[in-house]
């Protein structure tokens, strides 16, 4: 089964504030109610649909025909999308309140069950991947239906070398919610319940972060130490929490003969393995001209002989302080899209108008942002904590462009919607580009076009440079992990040796900045999933490129890729860009769009 990453009822009061009436979910596309006859329906059908599929399968698979191989994967299909609707439903309830114990029960309930549901389907990927190749080919010819499938029995059949007996992945699956989602749920408890005191007021972690981002710099600075207080008090959990994850992760690559902790993550998103270090090598030999670069300037607008890390994400000084309501930011992503393609704005509508989006800060919701594919017979759902940023504006964008993505790529149905995170975040970063391009058309003083291209390029940083850092941290982790328990400051050490090579020579690390590593939520739920976001951007921004080259056919090029979801290789979805990920020109070609942006700010200094 594939995993639906965990998700408030719709709130009659709304979520009016100074930004406007910021819209919340509504849930009820999912299910009407968590105590509604609709879940336990479909409880029930999952229960016996799940053994009736043991009964009907198990142990004759290789005895199957085309036709009723199809009709096993179409089966096993349903069953995807009723789980998946049930955790979805049961995730963003959770996501919204995530200090609910009622809520948190009714998540971690459900769980148990569909993982109990589904521990007789475990002989199903495993029987699969046993199939001669030959046979299997065989039957792919002979039925069409069953061939559009490929791709997803390739992803099953990569795992092939990797596979331990039918007894031994029965166990993993069952145990599964004892180990690293209970794992995780303790780290997502554990972060929401943190208070942090800044200059007498009692705030979340969404909040202090957001502070880093304020004007003044006393405010940065204050939030910083209340950061830094708070993460060495919880540091034991959360090194506990991460030596366990690492330890169990280290285990089961043992027994599967993974060759390298990344391994399983390559396998899952497609990706051979040197594509991924043609990326990171590029990457860190671009440090010096682009963040070591673009931080000495930054040094210099705010009038500072040394930056200390409080003022990485500080807001220039002659930025204005205007916060942009909920109206102005819809019109200005919802115009930028329509004028990439009125469709794609057509497809974003719903998003503001049908209850699709949760976006105000509210106590105990989760922080962050992130768009939850559902299932593709219902449709996404964003989340946001709205503060009425610029940057917020263009989370907004980003957000939104996975929404269409997502309900683009729902055509292909359940098993081949999904697309690889290599390729995940490449509308996201697409939408955020058109949104900034069309800020950048708008600017009316140099001043203005100034403020605006920092804000890319920094956001580019957090996005390209940042994410390898952490690629890097987590390397290490893994590594250093294989050689026995770490202490937190054996952890906070490899943190710290990535920092300084990332960030540049201009930069102090105040005491406390060692324990950074800590609130990072991908390191625990997706170990090495952040290189995507590098590989997303270095991608759309190669795409772009093509775009600004004037190709007539553009636009239906890459709704085609869109639409493609998981059904196709990265190889396969660039070609008609003409662009290969596995050349390494094809990471300078993205790169060298940032340090064009660098360029262009260095030249506005004369």
């Amino acid at each position: 089964m594939r995993s639906h990453p965990q998700v408030h009822d719709a709130n009659p009061t709304g979520g009016h504030n100074k930004f406007g009436d910021l819209p919340e979910w509504d849930l009820t596309d999912l299910y009407p109610s968590p105590d509604g006859p609709e879940i336990s329906k479909d409880m029930d059908w999952l229960d016996t649909a799940c053994a009736d599929f043991a009964n009907d399968y198990e142990g004759k698979l290789d005895t199957l025909n085309a036709d009723d191989l199809l009709n096993a994967v179409q089966r096993y299909e349903q069953i995807d999308i009723i789980a998946g609707r049930i955790m979805s439903y049961a995730g963003l309830r959770y996501y919204q309140i995530t200090t609910d114990s009622d809520r948190a029960k009714f998540m971690a309930d459900m769980q148990d069950k569909i993982t109990a549901f589904t521990t007789p389907l475990v002989f199903y990927g495993l029987e699969f991947n046993r199939l001669d190749d030959d046979h299997l080919d065989g039957l792919l010819a002979a039925n069409t239906d069953l061939a559009r499938y490929k791709p997803v029995f390739d992803r099953m059949r990569a795992m092939k070398p990797h596979q331990l007996s039918d007894e031994l992945e029965k166990f993993l699956h069952d145990q599964s919610t004892v180990g690293a989602a209970a794992w995780n749920r303790l780290f997502d408890e554990t972060m929401a319940g943190l208070e942090f005191e800044v200059n007498g007021e009692t705030l979340n972690l969404e909040a202090t972060l957001n502070l880093l981002t304020e004007q003044d710099r006393s405010k940065r600075e204050a939030a910083t130490h209340a950061l830094a207080d708070v993460f060495q008090e919880n540091i034991k959990t959360f090194a506990r929490v991460h030596n366990t994850l690492a330890k169990e992760k280290e285990i089961e690559d043992r027994w599967r003969k993974m060759p390298s902790p990344q391994a399983g993550r390559h396998l899952a998103n497609h990706v051979e393995a040197e594509v991924v270090e043609a990326l990171r090598d590029a990457v860190v030999a671009a440090y010096p001209r682009l963040s070591h670069r673009y931080y000495a300037l930054k040094a210099k607008w705010l009038g500072l002989e040394r930056m200390e890390t409080w003022d990485r994400n500080a807001p220039l000084p002659m930025e204005s302080e205007r916060s942009i309501g909920w109206d102005e930011a819809q019109q200005t992503v919802m115009d930028a899209y329509a004028d990439f393609a009125p469709e794609m704005a057509e497809l974003a509508r719903p998003f503001f108008t049908d209850g699709w989006i949760d976006a105000p800060v509210k106590p105990g919701k989760a922080p962050g942002a992130f768009a939850h594919p559902t299932v593709t017979t219902v449709h996404p759902y964003v989340m946001l904590n709205y503060l009425g940023k610029p940057r917020d504006v263009m989370t907004l964008a980003h957000e939104l462009g996975h929404g269409v993505h997502q309900v683009l790529a729902a055509g292909q149905g359940e098993l081949l919607s999904s697309t690889p995170l290599t390729l995940a975040e490449t509308a996201s970063v697409f939408g955020e580009m058109l949104t900034f391009r069309k800020l950048l058309e708008g600017a009316k003083t140099k001043q203005e076009r100034k403020v605006l291209l920092a804000g890319k390029v920094e956001d580019m940083i957090n996005t390209v440079v940042r994410q390898i850092a952490f690629y890097d941290f987590e390397c290490k982790l893994h590594a250093a992990r294989a050689q026995g328990e770490l202490t937190p400051d054996d952890i906070n050490a490899l943190w710290m040796s990535v920092q300084a090579q990332s960030l540049g020579e201009v930069f102090d690390f105040t005491p406390g900045y060692e324990t950074f590593w800590a609130y990072i939520p991908h390191f625990v739920h997706s170990p090495f999933y952040v290189y995507a976001y590098a590989f997303g951007d270095g991608l759309v921004n190669a795409l772009y490129a093509v775009y600004e080259e004037g190709d007539p056919d553009f636009k239906d090029k890459y709704f085609d890729m869109l639409k493609a979801g998981g059904s196709k290789h990265h190889k396969e979805l660039l070609a008609p860009f003409g662009l290969d990920a596995s050349d390494p020109k094809f990471w300078d070609k993205g790169l060298s769009m940032i340090e064009g942006f660098i360029d262009e700010l260095e030249a506005m200094e004369d």
